[in-house]
């Protein structure tokens, strides 16, 4: 069994922990997002900008990414809803361990995102996928998004680097640049600001050598294409490109587990919360398309994504009582209660 397998296997042992706790003060609810200098951060502040004003308080959380979203979701930590690649249900789904296809069965899809493009960053003596056998690759954290991406890709391809290098994101780029590995995958949507940035080494006479000795490689093999969506990286992406790269896609999906099955004050309140969330996106998706992030011009809320159930509790509609509403029917009410002692006066006959 290949080192990456082991890896997969030690780490999704780490899921098996104790459920969700039905916290009593769950008023504030918390969304793990990713790495904070990602696109999921960012799309999580988004939303909890918008949910403010319908009484939703949304703390945005950073995190590793996709398993570890889920491993914190599935633990005691204020962690009830998070953005994560959807190849993650499939990933857990066909796990050998049956506690880790019990945690995908109770995954639902309250709205699918925007594509998130893999990007294979290497210095060019790196010229295809297969070029990485025998090489020294980064490939996340242990539970991030483009760590279960690249063991997806590798175990698909066959390609064995000589070593596996578990490096966040900047560290991965910071990596290939010096020659301490040859290539990083990192996934994200694009623009992903850390690549936009690596275009200011030109300023720099002692680092535009680096910068001119590295790329993103073609990700173009069939059988990637069998499960992933093909899309190019070029230079209007990132304008220190030189020429497009074919990749894949991922979409980036934001999910919680299923709260209607139960009648606990505490499942009752979360599935109203996201009945409410659920509305406030919808209600507000121009807004975001306006003032969020750029990937939000991108987004269909009702597309269908692969095998995802959807949730039920964001689809259900949101009674209008609130707020303003709620202040003026009780003081219609005190003054219909009242009335007894307002004076009365006799309306003279026609």
């Amino acid at each position: 069994m290949n080192r990456l397998l082991i890896g997969s296997l030690f780490f999704l042992m780490g899921l098996a922990g104790p459920a969700f706790a039905e916290d009593a003060n769950a008023q504030q609810i918390g969304m793990v997002t990713g790495s904070r200098t990602g696109t999921y951060i960012q799309f999580g502040n988004d939303i909890a900008g918008i949910a403010k004003p319908v009484g939703l308080d949304i703390l945005v959380k950073d995190s590793q990414g996709s398993i570890d979203n889920i491993k914190r979701m599935n633990s005691k930590e204020n962690a009830a809803l998070g953005i994560v690649q959807s190849d993650v249900l499939g990933f857990l789904s066909r796990s050998e361990n049956p506690e880790m296809r019990q945690v995908a069965e109770r995954l639902r899809l309250i709205f699918p995102f925007y594509n998130e493009e893999v990007h294979l960053f290497a210095s060019k003596a790196i010229r295809s996928f297969n070029d990485l056998q025998g090489k020294r690759v980064a490939v996340g954290e242990p539970g991030s998004g483009s760590w279960l991406t690249a063991t997806n890709l590798l175990q698909m391809t066959g390609v064995k680097p000589a070593e596996l290098l578990n490096l966040p994101p900047l560290q991965g780029v910071t990596a290939v640049l010096k020659g301490e590995a040859d290539a990083m995958f990192y996934v994200a949507g694009k623009s992903v600001s850390l690549f936009t940035k690596v275009g200011n080494l030109i300023t720099r006479p002692e680092f535009a050598a680096m910068l001119a000795n590295v790329h993103f490689v073609p990700l173009d093999d069939p059988r990637m294409l069998r499960e992933y969506q093909p899309t190019l990286i070029g230079k209007t992406d990132y304008d220190w490109l030189t020429e497009d790269a074919s990749t894949i896609t991922v979409k980036a999906v934001l999910m919680s587990f299923d709260f209607s099955g139960k009648k606990t004050p505490y499942f009752v309140q979360r599935c109203q919360q996201l009945a409410q969330l659920g509305q406030a996106i919808r209600t507000n998706l121009d807004q975001l398309r306006q003032t969020g992030h750029a990937k939000w011009k991108e987004i269909n809320l009702d597309e269908k994504v692969g095998i995802w159930p959807l949730d039920s509790c964001s689809r259900r509609e949101v009674k209008k009582s609130g707020g303003a509403n709620v202040d003026l029917t009780r003081e219609l009410e005190k003054m219909l209660l009242n009335q007894q002692e307002w004076p009365i006066r006799k309306i003279p006959a026609a």
